[in-house]
């Protein structure tokens, strides 16, 4: 699934005037942020485009987490400080470099904004991948699905600083590259028919996923193997550099 932030002045109805047209090409889900009033319950409301979320007691992250199995894009809008790409309006200044900007709504190119999705990244959930590995035209042959999910814990051992966040940067193109190599290896292995590697990048938070491998099997032997041997390769292999936020310090987990 694709996401999309819209921030600065008449950010909402751009974000819908962005899922009215991204709705031309798969199902969208759209995610507002609702005013300070709210109450604390969750509303879906649901559309021939979409279903659109409101409720203080729920989390961007709940939301997006929902739509990713079978939507092909979310539109966002009220959560400048998101770590998604953005189309920004106006002065707003959210940290990072925008997908998109204009001086406000008007001059947006709406086609600009949709073309520059073609290169954001997916964002994917356990559940998302899980989803497409059971859509494979190899689905009727296999009788197992293995995952792994790797996660922010806190500590490593009783004495250490609480982990607060990790912060994650990809070496481009090169970490692409290798994990397509080794989903390649793996898959051509008797009795394997599916794997899926995506590790996110950028801040994580405890408590929160970081990468998740999925493998559409035969028999479980094969499916745990190769879940065990696609994390291991992938931890080992693909240049991705961690950096880790504790209670005392931030550090470069490859210069310690």
């Amino acid at each position: 699934m694709k996401v999309l932030s819209v921030v600065g002045s008449e950010s909402a109805a751009v974000a819908d005037r962005l899922a009215e047209r991204l709705a031309e090409r798969g199902a969208v889900g759209t995610v507002t942020k609702g005013s300070p009033e709210a109450t604390d319950s969750t509303a879906f409301e649901l559309g021939d485009g979409g279903w659109r979320a409101r409720g203080a007691n729920r989390s961007l992250t709940d939301a997006l987490d929902e739509l990713a199995p079978d939507h092909e894009f979310a539109v966002v809008s009220g959560f400048p400080d998101a770590n998604v790409p953005r189309v920004v309006l106006g002065d707003a200044d959210p940290a990072g470099e925008p997908l998109v900007s204009a001086p406000d709504a008007d001059a947006l190119d709406i086609e600009s904004v949709v073309d520059a999705l073609d290169d954001v990244g997916e964002y994917e959930t356990l559940e998302s991948l899980v989803a497409r590995a059971k859509r494979s035209a190899s689905a009727e042959r296999s009788g197992a699905i293995a995952t792994f999910t790797g996660r922010v814990r806190a500590k490593d051992s009783a004495d250490d600083s609480p982990t607060e966040f990790l912060e994650f940067e990809k070496y481009e193109g090169v970490a692409e590259a290798r994990m397509d190599a080794i989903r390649e290896e793996l898959e051509a292995r008797e009795g394997v028919f599916d794997v899926l590697m995506h590790h996110r990048t950028g801040r994580i938070e405890y408590g929160e996923d970081i990468v998740f491998v999925v493998v559409l099997a035969g028999h479980r032997e094969e499916a745990f193997r190769t879940v065990e041997d696609g994390i291991n390769r992938l931890k080992a292999e693909v240049p991705i550099f961690k950096k880790e936020a504790t209670t005392d310090e931030q550090f470069w987990v490859h210069e310690r």
